[in-house]
């Protein structure tokens, strides 16, 4: 826990009872949240619990209903960002708002006004006061390098010392650990206590309970857009956080008696298959090198690394929506690279997208709808080119019973819906057809503890059932819950693997930083070897 002192009514930040709708929809009721100066305080809460909402109201990017924010003693009302940052308020989205091809320092000067802006001298005392920073901060960012390619987390340093630049005394972070490693993590935490000992107040929105509970001075925690409580995090743990977001407690259990042999066993074991397949990325680059990986049926194979390190490209590739440069790719014994999505899908492949809005829904389109987009011209929600409308609702209203799925009718828009809702709609229609191979990337990214366990209860069923699952995860929670073995991916290529039983939190968080695994020499036992929990 964090240990920051602050003196009385020192408010940085006062939302009091503030509250915002959208249509009938209550985002917001009569929530007030206090953090002091050089304060660390998370916000807690299920998706669609009204954390992003309550923080676009201080960000200027929504204005409330009702309520009064007050900086520094000072009441205000925002019109937009601009003004936000002019007060003092800085944020850095989950998503950083990059320019790829500009270089960090081009990034920072994006929006500084005057005629002299892009002049030599005023780019010289620009680095001067960014090189200050850096070393003040031990931000470690490389300022003329283009951003795409920067790792993840000198991306988000960047997103950090933007914000310093513009003297924010006032920072708002969004999910700050989501997309990092265990590494990167442990020398983010020190960075943010740093800048919090010089006065800055900073707003941590996080599902990472731990690393909430390490480092933050207080936590508040809103349900269904209502205030739960505030908390001193010394005087509370991740169990008890987790009761307050979601009101019970709905924990994972991995079956004991399952092994990736027991799931082998039930038919071929090499259902997906890899050989040295390789593939460019957006700006040409090579994404994928030389990745080669075996699946079996009825088992979880993981592929664990930090976001940007060719996730995205293998997950395109695996289903046919980006071609391979070289190598196969094998759908039981058929080589199917080259071939369209459909044709993967008629196959028996099946496809959970990271990006569940670009590749999983289509936003203006019915619940109903979107749980058959890819089966329209299947019998029977078809006959002879006519659409069984009465069939389709019938399986909507069975899927959202049986996948929980939370909304006013089977005709709202799938683009309506929080993310765990719009999630299990994904879910629902991939894990009703019959399949066989699932490539599942970040099934659960961005979700609350309770939909979480849903996606891992969901998922390890299928597995059961014999569907052999890829599992593609910047989490390494949820790759030590699922997973019968792993590999690490790090800048396009597969540098470590391991089985179950030899899981260890460490060395696999050194291979996600580029570390690669000693391999133990044959024949001789594995001494000290940490065990998942």
């Amino acid at each position: 826990m964090a240990t920051h002192q602050h003196g009385a009514d020192c408010y940085a930040v006062e939302m009091l009872s503030i509250s915002k709708s959208f249509g009938s929809f209550v985002a917001n009721r009569d929530v007030t949240l206090k953090i002091r100066r050089g304060e660390i305080h998370a916000l807690l809460g299920e998706n669609g619990a009204g954390k992003s909402t309550l923080m676009n109201m201080l960000y200027g990017l929504l204005k409330p209903d009702s309520g009064i924010i007050r900086i520094n003693g000072g009441e205000i009302r925002f019109n937009s960002p601009q003004d936000a940052k002019a007060a003092g308020i800085g944020m850095v989205h989950q998503h950083y708002m990059l320019v790829p091809t500009l270089t960090p320092l081009q990034n920072i000067i994006l929006g500084d006004r005057g005629k002299f802006v892009l002049s030599k001298e005023h780019l010289q005392g620009v680095r001067l006061r960014l090189k200050d920073l850096i070393e003040k901060y031990g931000l470690a960012v490389r300022l003329d390098v283009p951003i795409w390619q920067l790792s993840v987390g000198e991306q988000q340093r960047v997103e950090i010392l933007r914000a310093l630049y513009h003297e924010s005394t006032i920072l708002i972070l969004d999910e700050p650990t989501a997309m990092l490693t265990p590494k990167e993590v442990e020398q983010l935490l020190p960075r943010l206590k740093a800048l919090a000992a010089e006065g800055t107040s900073i707003i941590i929105i996080s599902h990472h309970l731990h690393d909430v509970l390490s480092i933050a001075d207080n936590v508040t925690v809103l349900r269904s857009g209502e205030h739960a409580g505030t908390l001193r995090a010394g005087d509370t743990d991740a169990r008890s956080l987790a009761r307050m977001m979601v009101g019970h407690i709905t924990e994972f259990k991995r079956p004991q008696s399952h092994t990736a042999t027991e799931g082998r066993s039930r038919g071929d074991s090499r259902r997906l298959v890899a050989e040295g397949l390789s593939a460019e990325g957006d700006h040409g680059q090579n994404a994928l090198k030389d990745v080669n990986f075996e699946l079996g049926a009825g088992e979880i194979v993981a592929i664990a690394g930090v976001s940007g390190n060719g996730q995205t490209e293998l997950e395109e590739v695996l289903f046919g929506l980006r071609e391979s440069t070289n190598g196969k790719l094998l759908l039981s014994g058929i080589d199917i690279a080259g071939t369209a999505p459909g044709q993967r899908a008629k196959a028996g492949m099946a496809y959970i997208p990271s990006d569940r809005y670009r590749y999983g829904l289509v936003r203006d389109m019915a619940v109903s709808s979107n749980l058959v987009v890819d089966r329209f011209a299947e019998q029977p929600f078809a006959r002879r080119w006519r659409l069984s409308l009465e069939t389709i609702q019938s399986h909507a209203r069975d899927l959202i019973g049986r996948f929980a799925i939370k909304v006013k009718s089977p005709q709202q828009a799938a683009g309506t819906l929080s993310g765990g809702n719009a999630q299990r709609v994904v879910l629902a229609r991939t894990l009703s057809r019959d399949i066989t191979t699932l490539v599942a990337a970040q099934p659960a990214r961005g979700l609350d503890v309770g939909a979480v366990s849903f996606v891992w209860e969901k998922l390890s069923a299928a597995r059961d059932n014999g569907v052999a699952i890829l599992l593609i995860s910047t989490e390494l929670d949820e790759v030590f819950a699922l997973a019968d073995r792993c590999y690490v991916i790090y800048r396009g290529r597969l540098i470590g693997h391991w089985h179950r039983d030899e899981f260890d939190r460490e060395a696999v968080g050194l291979a996600m930083g580029g570390v690669p695994r000693i391999e133990q020499p044959p024949n001789k036992t594995m001494a000290g070897a940490a065990h998942v929990h």
